[in-house]
């Protein structure tokens, strides 16, 4: 049984238990979440100059776009006031900031009507994040920009949760991924020939859950759990923000979602900081999942 929670008073830990049996948790948006994407709008609108952001793609030559966000993104990512928010953000969610870390903050785009759905602005397939090297341990966070509507969401697949997909992650790696395929996102505009996990079999993608948050509203989910971007038609481009957590207690105890179909090898897990200072995990906790 799959459970929505709203404002949910748990704990972290009753939280992530939870969230590791399939649960999604959202929270009504707060001064700190709408002070975020306040900031995000700021940094988009400038580099959009006089267009609307969720409209602009009808007035740009794709790779015109294409050259946009590949400046905007990594700006967004890498500016220190994006970590200041998710600091802050984690501390109101109850998260302990000495236990948690987190990966940086990511914009993502999802344009309408096919206009750029590969690269940059990747349009993805169903899959979960565990086959790209995730932890089973991993928390997804996510928080709509601008005001998002059904058509321009996410979709989850619940009833694949417990159950397992032929799937290509035996042939992914995320320490090559990052040396290889990362850095070549903006050359790919038209098709994504770059090789991810994929099912390899076909997905019900019915019955599926949408979740619609006003801008800022905050959802929380499993890296376990099989989600798509839904194709959008809606004639307008959805901005969005997610990022990752995982604890460290659950880490050295090895709890977390039950690994169902995930063949993949290496880890993200050298990317997270802990919420409290800046600090990267440490490299003893990385290794065993480096030589796994």
């Amino acid at each position: 049984m799959n459970t929505i929670y709203h404002d949910s008073p748990f704990s972290d830990d009753q939280r992530r238990a939870a969230l590791y049996n399939g649960q999604l948790f959202v929270y009504t948006p707060t001064a700190t979440a709408l002070a975020f994407i306040e900031f995000a709008r700021e940094m988009i609108e400038s580099a959009f100059g006089g267009l609307d952001p969720i409209t602009a793609q009808y007035h740009m030559p794709v790779e015109e776009y294409v050259a946009l966000l590949s400046r905007l993104k990594p700006a967004f990512i890498h500016h220190p006031r994006s970590k200041e928010f998710l600091q802050a953000i984690l501390t109101e969610r109850g998260c302990d900031p000495e236990l948690t870390y987190f990966d940086v903050p990511r914009m993502r785009t999802s344009t309408s009507d096919g206009y750029l759905t590969s690269g940059i602005a990747y349009a993805f397939h169903p899959h979960r994040d565990t086959w790209y090297s995730a932890p089973m341990c991993q928390i997804n966070w996510w928080l709509p920009i601008y005001e998002v509507e059904a058509g321009n969401v996410m979709a989850f697949h619940p009833h694949y949760f417990n159950r397992a997909v032929r799937n290509g992650s035996r042939e992914y790696n995320y320490q090559q991924w990052v040396a290889t395929s990362r850095k070549e996102a903006a050359k790919h505009i038209k098709q994504d020939t770059r090789k991810q996990p994929q099912p390899e079999e076909a997905i019900e993608l019915d019955p599926q859950i949408r979740i619609v948050t006003p801008p800022g509203g905050l959802l929380a989910f499993s890296a376990a759990h099989m989600h798509s971007s839904v194709p959008n038609y809606t004639g307008k481009t959805r901005f969005s923000i997610d990022f990752r957590t995982v604890h460290l207690g659950d880490i050295r105890n090895g709890k977390g979602a039950r690994n169902v179909d995930s063949e993949s090898t290496g880890t993200t897990l050298g990317d997270f900081l802990r919420a409290s200072n800046l600090e990267h995990l440490p490299s003893e906790i990385i290794e065993p999942y480096l030589t796994a």
